[in-house]
């Protein structure tokens, strides 16, 4: 065998994958033909064997499988079965982990009327008389059973301030992420006694949702005892205001009229024109009465008429300017 695990080049583990026929006589053997289901895969074992896995087609046994264990002593030996199980697959619905009777009762389990003992050397509890510096003072206590019997111990509070710390009221719950302030400020927050003063005290708010509870000195919640709020007036105001009343008012003085300004006595020359000076202009000849002409000609004398005046009207406007 020693030698199969020091000279082994994978060979071995390609026969043990290949023996699917013989794996699958092997289960039908123990399980009919109706209860074994195809090939899903194989896994190994060690270095001389491997499972192979099978569907299980069992009624009540839905997700689980048939595992065949299969074998190599030597090169020249013959595979053989190992053993033939039903097992769980990844899918399948199995039994949850077992647990003891006296440690199936859970965190609020407790209801009324019950009644769940201590254990007998339970870690967190110490004997009372332990917690005194005074050896006198433990002696009597011990003999005459004083105070308590039992006190928590370091185990215990660590455990208790560990439970706290990352429960409900501690700094990691979402009531306190939003919160504005932390319960160490709060003038509602009262400090546990003893040790776990530094980090817990009792909430006394009755609006808080941790009225009543113990909580971290780094929880918060909206109803903080330092928490003010601005209010404001629902109608706007204007920032600044006039009061019309204890205002003066004076009349703006009359601004005087303004008065034309003179033109200049060339501009005034020149409007004045001599018509005595201006040229007349002369009037055109009669024409003699032509026979009748062409629609095309008279058109034509007449453009040229007016042309003739309305050059002759242009040169008495120019000559009356100088």
């Amino acid at each position: 065998m020693t030698l199969l695990l020091t000279l082994d080049d994978g060979s071995i583990q390609r026969k043990l994958a290949e023996a699917v026929d013989l794996a699958r006589a092997a289960v039908l053997e123990d399980a009919g033909a109706e209860q074994v289901g195809a090939h899903v895969g194989v896994d190994r074992e060690d270095a001389v064997s491997a499972s192979h896995l099978f569907e299980a087609t069992v009624t009540g046994y839905r997700g689980w499988r048939w595992s065949v264990t299969v074998a190599l002593a030597g090169e020249d030996e013959p595979i053989t079965v190992s053993e033939v199980v039903l097992i769980p697959g990844p899918d399948a619905r199995v039994a949850p982990a077992w647990v003891p009777w006296d440690r199936r009762v859970q965190a609020g389990d407790l209801g009324v009327g019950d009644i769940f003992p201590v254990e007998k050397d339970d870690p967190r509890l110490v004997p009372a008389y332990l917690e005194s510096d005074d050896p006198a003072v433990e002696a009597v206590a011990k003999e005459t059973g004083l105070g308590r019997v039992h006190v928590l111990s370091r185990h215990g509070r660590l455990d208790a301030a560990a439970r706290w710390h990352s429960g409900e009221f501690g700094p990691r719950s979402d009531m306190a992420r939003s919160a504005p302030d932390v319960c160490g400020s709060c003038g509602f927050f009262v400090s546990l006694a003893g040790s776990l003063s530094a980090a817990f005290g009792a909430c006394t708010n009755d609006i808080s949702p941790a009225d009543g509870h113990v909580v971290d000195v780094e929880y918060g919640c909206g109803a903080h005892s330092e928490i003010e709020v601005e209010v404001t007036s629902s109608v706007p105001v204007a920032e600044l205001v006039y009061d019309d009343s204890l205002m003066d008012f004076e009349p703006a003085p009359e601004t005087p009229a303004e008065t034309p300004e003179p033109e200049p006595a060339e501009t005034a020359e020149a409007a004045v024109v001599d018509e005595s000076e201006a040229p007349v202009a002369e009037a055109p000849e009669t024409a003699e009465v032509q026979p009748e002409v062409e629609p095309e000609a008279a058109t034509a004398e007449t453009t040229e008429t007016s042309e003739t005046a309305d050059e002759a009207q242009v040169e008495a406007e120019s000559a009356s300017e100088h």
